[in-house]
Protein backbone atom coordinates (compact mmCIF):
# COMPACT_ATOMS: atom_id res chain seq x y z
CA UNK A 1 0.00 0.00 0.00
CA UNK A 2 1.55 3.50 -1.06
CA UNK A 3 1.06 5.91 1.81
CA UNK A 4 -0.91 8.12 -0.42
CA UNK A 5 -3.64 4.87 -0.46
CA UNK A 6 -3.30 4.49 3.46
CA UNK A 7 -3.72 8.28 3.60
CA UNK A 8 -6.67 8.30 2.26
CA UNK A 9 -8.27 5.42 4.02
CA UNK A 10 -7.42 7.81 6.80
CA UNK A 11 -8.85 10.71 5.79
CA UNK A 12 -11.86 9.20 4.89
CA UNK A 13 -12.19 7.33 8.63
CA UNK A 14 -11.82 10.89 10.04
CA UNK A 15 -13.57 13.00 8.32
CA UNK A 16 -15.73 10.55 5.39
CA UNK A 17 -14.57 12.33 2.83
CA UNK A 18 -13.17 10.03 0.27
CA UNK A 19 -10.70 11.45 -1.87
CA UNK A 20 -10.36 8.48 -3.90
CA UNK A 21 -13.27 9.76 -6.04
CA UNK A 22 -11.15 12.55 -6.80
CA UNK A 23 -8.97 12.51 -9.86
CA UNK A 24 -5.58 10.89 -7.96
CA UNK A 25 -2.80 13.28 -10.18
CA UNK A 26 -4.56 16.40 -9.82
CA UNK A 27 -5.61 15.94 -6.16
CA UNK A 28 -2.18 14.31 -4.77
CA UNK A 29 -0.21 16.98 -6.48
CA UNK A 30 -2.20 19.57 -5.11
CA UNK A 31 -1.35 17.98 -1.60
CA UNK A 32 1.99 17.49 -1.86
CA UNK A 33 2.61 20.50 -2.76
CA UNK A 34 0.89 21.42 0.50
CA UNK A 35 2.45 19.21 3.13
CA UNK A 36 6.11 20.34 1.67
CA UNK A 37 5.10 23.52 2.16
CA UNK A 38 4.08 23.11 5.52
CA UNK A 39 7.51 20.98 6.26
CA UNK A 40 6.14 17.61 5.90
CA UNK A 41 8.29 14.86 4.23
CA UNK A 42 5.48 12.36 3.34
CA UNK A 43 1.62 11.78 3.42
CA UNK A 44 2.06 9.87 6.61
CA UNK A 45 4.01 12.69 8.78
CA UNK A 46 1.44 15.24 6.86
CA UNK A 47 -1.77 12.79 8.74
CA UNK A 48 -0.49 12.83 12.04
CA UNK A 49 0.16 16.72 12.01
CA UNK A 50 -3.57 17.11 10.53
CA UNK A 51 -4.56 14.48 12.73
CA UNK A 52 -3.87 16.41 15.86
CA UNK A 53 -4.28 20.24 15.12
CA UNK A 54 -7.50 21.85 13.36
CA UNK A 55 -5.57 24.08 11.76
CA UNK A 56 -3.85 22.37 9.66
CA UNK A 57 -7.04 20.02 9.11
CA UNK A 58 -9.20 23.16 8.24
CA UNK A 59 -6.46 24.21 6.09
CA UNK A 60 -6.35 20.65 4.13
CA UNK A 61 -10.15 20.73 3.85
CA UNK A 62 -9.81 24.41 2.20
CA UNK A 63 -7.04 23.12 -0.08
CA UNK A 64 -8.93 19.86 -0.76
CA UNK A 65 -12.29 22.26 -2.63
CA UNK A 66 -11.66 24.39 -5.17
CA UNK A 67 -12.06 27.97 -4.01
CA UNK A 68 -12.40 29.99 -7.58
CA UNK A 69 -15.84 31.60 -7.91
CA UNK A 70 -17.01 35.16 -9.31
CA UNK A 71 -20.68 36.51 -9.89
CA UNK A 72 -22.36 35.80 -13.21
CA UNK A 73 -19.00 33.82 -14.27
CA UNK A 74 -19.33 33.11 -18.14
CA UNK A 75 -22.13 35.61 -18.57
CA UNK A 76 -23.75 34.41 -21.88
CA UNK A 77 -25.19 31.49 -19.54
CA UNK A 78 -26.89 34.02 -17.38
CA UNK A 79 -28.55 35.90 -20.01
CA UNK A 80 -29.88 32.34 -20.99
CA UNK A 81 -30.96 31.53 -17.83
CA UNK A 82 -32.67 35.18 -17.30
CA UNK A 83 -34.60 34.77 -20.26
CA UNK A 84 -35.32 31.53 -21.17
CA UNK A 85 -34.77 29.16 -17.70
CA UNK A 86 -36.33 30.90 -15.19
CA UNK A 87 -39.94 32.12 -17.20
CA UNK A 88 -39.78 28.19 -18.31
CA UNK A 89 -39.34 27.12 -14.97
CA UNK A 90 -42.01 30.02 -13.43
CA UNK A 91 -44.88 29.02 -15.58
CA UNK A 92 -45.46 25.57 -13.86
CA UNK A 93 -44.40 27.27 -10.49
CA UNK A 94 -44.39 30.56 -9.12
CA UNK A 95 -42.15 29.87 -5.93
CA UNK A 96 -39.42 28.15 -7.01
CA UNK A 97 -36.80 25.51 -4.80
CA UNK A 98 -33.09 25.90 -5.89
CA UNK A 99 -30.32 24.96 -4.79
CA UNK A 100 -26.76 25.90 -5.68
CA UNK A 101 -23.86 22.81 -5.23
CA UNK A 102 -20.82 23.35 -4.13
CA UNK A 103 -21.24 27.11 -3.77
CA UNK A 104 -17.83 28.34 -2.75
CA UNK A 105 -17.67 31.79 -1.58
CA UNK A 106 -21.17 32.58 -2.35
CA UNK A 107 -20.87 34.40 -5.61
CA UNK A 108 -23.10 31.84 -7.28
CA UNK A 109 -26.37 31.42 -5.43
CA UNK A 110 -26.34 35.52 -4.96
CA UNK A 111 -25.93 35.43 -8.77
CA UNK A 112 -28.99 33.46 -8.98
CA UNK A 113 -31.06 35.32 -6.48
CA UNK A 114 -30.12 38.61 -8.17
CA UNK A 115 -31.27 37.18 -11.59
CA UNK A 116 -34.63 35.89 -10.16
CA UNK A 117 -35.24 38.83 -8.67
CA UNK A 118 -36.11 40.67 -12.17
CA UNK A 119 -38.54 37.65 -12.44
CA UNK A 120 -39.81 37.28 -8.73
CA UNK A 121 -39.97 39.56 -5.79
CA UNK A 122 -37.81 38.83 -3.15
CA UNK A 123 -40.08 37.29 -0.24
CA UNK A 124 -40.51 34.70 -2.65
CA UNK A 125 -36.93 33.19 -3.42
CA UNK A 126 -35.13 31.07 -1.39
CA UNK A 127 -32.19 28.87 -2.34
CA UNK A 128 -30.02 26.60 -0.95
CA UNK A 129 -26.56 27.21 -0.98
CA UNK A 130 -23.75 24.39 -0.07
CA UNK A 131 -20.42 23.45 0.32
CA UNK A 132 -17.82 20.96 1.69
CA UNK A 133 -15.83 23.75 3.12
CA UNK A 134 -17.25 25.65 6.47
CA UNK A 135 -14.70 28.14 5.34
CA UNK A 136 -15.81 29.28 2.68
CA UNK A 137 -19.38 29.43 3.67
CA UNK A 138 -18.39 31.31 6.41
CA UNK A 139 -17.10 34.18 4.06
CA UNK A 140 -20.16 33.61 2.09
CA UNK A 141 -22.42 34.46 4.92
CA UNK A 142 -20.51 37.64 5.10
CA UNK A 143 -20.92 38.72 1.44
CA UNK A 144 -18.10 40.97 0.99
CA UNK A 145 -16.26 40.53 -2.40
CA UNK A 146 -13.48 42.16 -4.01
CA UNK A 147 -13.93 44.42 -7.33
CA UNK A 148 -12.39 41.77 -9.25
CA UNK A 149 -15.31 39.36 -8.73
CA UNK A 150 -17.63 41.39 -9.28
CA UNK A 151 -16.37 42.59 -13.38
CA UNK A 152 -19.47 41.00 -15.31
CA UNK A 153 -22.40 41.95 -12.83
CA UNK A 154 -24.27 44.79 -14.90
CA UNK A 155 -24.30 48.03 -13.60
CA UNK A 156 -28.01 48.10 -12.69
CA UNK A 157 -27.24 45.13 -10.33
CA UNK A 158 -24.36 46.86 -9.22
CA UNK A 159 -26.35 49.51 -7.95
CA UNK A 160 -29.08 48.29 -6.80
CA UNK A 161 -27.61 45.01 -4.47
CA UNK A 162 -24.17 45.98 -3.88
CA UNK A 163 -23.17 48.75 -1.04
CA UNK A 164 -19.41 50.50 -2.25
CA UNK A 165 -16.86 49.82 0.48
CA UNK A 166 -13.81 51.13 -0.84
CA UNK A 167 -11.79 48.13 -3.06
CA UNK A 168 -14.66 46.15 -1.73
CA UNK A 169 -18.05 45.72 -2.23
CA UNK A 170 -21.15 44.62 0.62
CA UNK A 171 -24.17 42.02 -0.86
CA UNK A 172 -27.24 44.25 0.86
CA UNK A 173 -29.22 42.34 3.67
CA UNK A 174 -32.21 41.91 1.23
CA UNK A 175 -30.10 39.56 -1.22
CA UNK A 176 -28.39 37.79 1.68
CA UNK A 177 -31.71 36.75 3.30
CA UNK A 178 -32.90 34.87 0.18
CA UNK A 179 -29.71 32.43 0.55
CA UNK A 180 -29.47 29.75 3.66
CA UNK A 181 -25.86 28.45 3.86
CA UNK A 182 -25.31 24.68 4.68
CA UNK A 183 -22.30 22.35 4.95
CA UNK A 184 -22.78 19.41 2.92
CA UNK A 185 -20.54 16.14 1.06
CA UNK A 186 -21.94 16.13 -2.26
CA UNK A 187 -20.24 12.34 -2.04
CA UNK A 188 -21.65 11.25 0.97
CA UNK A 189 -24.91 13.39 2.47
CA UNK A 190 -28.63 12.94 1.20
CA UNK A 191 -29.90 15.45 -1.10
CA UNK A 192 -32.75 16.73 -0.99
CA UNK A 193 -36.10 16.13 -3.55
CA UNK A 194 -38.41 18.36 -5.40
CA UNK A 195 -36.18 21.30 -6.82
CA UNK A 196 -36.67 23.19 -9.56
CA UNK A 197 -33.16 23.92 -10.48
CA UNK A 198 -29.65 22.75 -9.34
CA UNK A 199 -26.66 24.67 -10.09
CA UNK A 200 -23.64 22.98 -9.93
CA UNK A 201 -20.60 24.46 -12.08
CA UNK A 202 -16.73 23.76 -12.43
CA UNK A 203 -16.77 21.53 -9.86
CA UNK A 204 -16.95 18.14 -11.47
CA UNK A 205 -14.07 18.54 -13.61
CA UNK A 206 -11.68 17.30 -10.32
CA UNK A 207 -14.22 13.93 -9.98
CA UNK A 208 -13.50 10.52 -11.27
CA UNK A 209 -16.05 9.17 -13.70
CA UNK A 210 -17.72 7.14 -11.08
CA UNK A 211 -17.74 9.74 -8.77
CA UNK A 212 -19.83 12.56 -11.54
CA UNK A 213 -21.94 8.78 -12.38
CA UNK A 214 -23.25 9.16 -8.40
CA UNK A 215 -23.57 12.61 -8.33
CA UNK A 216 -25.35 13.03 -11.68
CA UNK A 217 -27.63 10.16 -10.91
CA UNK A 218 -28.42 12.55 -7.47
CA UNK A 219 -29.11 14.92 -8.99
CA UNK A 220 -31.70 13.66 -11.54
CA UNK A 221 -33.13 11.91 -8.31
CA UNK A 222 -33.62 15.53 -6.37
CA UNK A 223 -35.10 17.29 -9.97
CA UNK A 224 -39.03 17.57 -10.16
CA UNK A 225 -39.74 16.23 -13.65
CA UNK A 226 -39.28 19.53 -15.58
CA UNK A 227 -36.50 20.81 -13.39
CA UNK A 228 -33.52 22.01 -14.90
CA UNK A 229 -29.39 21.10 -14.14
CA UNK A 230 -27.09 23.94 -14.52
CA UNK A 231 -23.70 22.73 -14.83
CA UNK A 232 -19.79 24.62 -16.13
CA UNK A 233 -18.94 25.39 -19.56
CA UNK A 234 -16.05 23.06 -19.58
CA UNK A 235 -18.95 20.52 -18.14
CA UNK A 236 -21.33 19.21 -21.05
CA UNK A 237 -23.24 16.14 -20.12
CA UNK A 238 -22.38 13.39 -23.21
CA UNK A 239 -25.13 11.08 -21.98
CA UNK A 240 -28.34 13.16 -20.96
CA UNK A 241 -30.20 10.50 -21.40
CA UNK A 242 -28.35 8.07 -18.92
CA UNK A 243 -29.67 10.32 -15.97
CA UNK A 244 -33.24 11.28 -17.22
CA UNK A 245 -32.19 14.52 -18.98
CA UNK A 246 -33.07 16.27 -22.06
CA UNK A 247 -30.66 18.89 -23.22
CA UNK A 248 -32.85 21.94 -22.80
CA UNK A 249 -29.87 24.59 -23.63
CA UNK A 250 -26.14 24.47 -23.76
CA UNK A 251 -25.19 23.30 -20.38
CA UNK A 252 -28.67 22.99 -19.33
CA UNK A 253 -30.32 19.68 -18.60
CA UNK A 254 -33.63 19.41 -18.28
CA UNK A 255 -35.69 16.65 -16.22
CA UNK A 256 -37.47 14.13 -18.51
Amino acid sequence: MTDYTDFIQKINKKTGIDLSLYKEAQMKRRLTSLYEKRGFKNFNDYYLAIHNDKQLLDEFLDRMTINVSEFYRNSQRWDVLDKKIFPMLLSANKKLKIWSAACSTGEEPYSLAMVLSSHSPLKDISILATDLDSGVLERAKVGLYSERSLKEVPKVILNKYFINEGQHYQVKDEIKKTVQFKQQNLLNDPYGTGFDLIVCRNVMIYFTEEAKDQIYQGFSKALRPGGVLFVGSTEQIFNPSKYGFESEETFFYRKI
